[in-house]
């Protein structure tokens, strides 16, 4: 009977406990994108990447054609040269390995230029939802980007148009940002759904 008392007390207080709280849901994925600084960092960050994965193909042809070349000499050198020559192939095989490590693998040189570049406007973007929920008294902020298990917001919770307006992107420069982007990879203008004029 106790039992039954509480959750009939529970199920009375919770209603009106969660309605106390304000909640919104954001797209920073969107947001990003409609960000001219945040695609020019991106682009700059791919041109490390190209340059470091040239470097690294680069160093392994190099490598190839040592191997190669060992194992159409191999049976004429004595063991002394061959053993060196094969030293060396394993030497240089370690060194591309650990240059690969170094450029791409977690704290190497790509995760400090992502920080270097991407961190500090990705930043920005999470002071103006902060500034947002504060202003409006959101207690929670969602974000409905990418593999988010948000199933359904509703538009009047929405907050994704307030950041780019905190930001300072106009309404016309996120539209003229997806004509663009469809222009250059030839598919239709994706649109935002949820767009609310600013």
């Amino acid at each position: 009977m106790k039992l039954r008392h509480i959750l009939i007390l529970l199920l009375l207080i919770v209603p009106f406990a969660t309605q106390a709280q304000k909640y919104a849901c954001v797209n920073t994925d969107y947001v990003l994108r409609n960000l001219p600084d945040y695609s020019q960092a991106q682009q700059r960050l791919d041109k490390y990447v190209s340059d470091w994965q040239r470097e690294i193909e680069g160093k392994m042809q190099e490598l190839e054609t040592l191997r190669q070349s060992f194992q159409q000499e191999a049976y004429l050198l004595p063991d002394n040269l061959k053993n060196r020559r094969a030293q060396e192939i394993k030497t240089r095989d370690q060194e591309v390995r650990d240059l690969q490590r170094k450029r791409f693998a977690a704290d190497g040189d790509l995760d400090k230029k992502r920080a270097e570049l991407l961190k500090p406007i990705q930043d920005r973007v999470y002071s103006a939802i902060e500034r947002i929920a504060k202003e409006k008294g959101f207690s929670l902020v969602l974000d409905k980007a990418g593999s988010a298990t948000v199933l359904f917001a509703s538009e009047k919770i929405d907050i994704t148009n307030d950041v780019l307006q905190v930001l300072g992107v106009k309404e016309s420069d996120v539209e003229s940002n997806a004509a663009e982007t469809a222009s250059k990879t030839g598919k239709k203008a994706p649109t935002n759904p949820e767009l609310r004029t600013l």
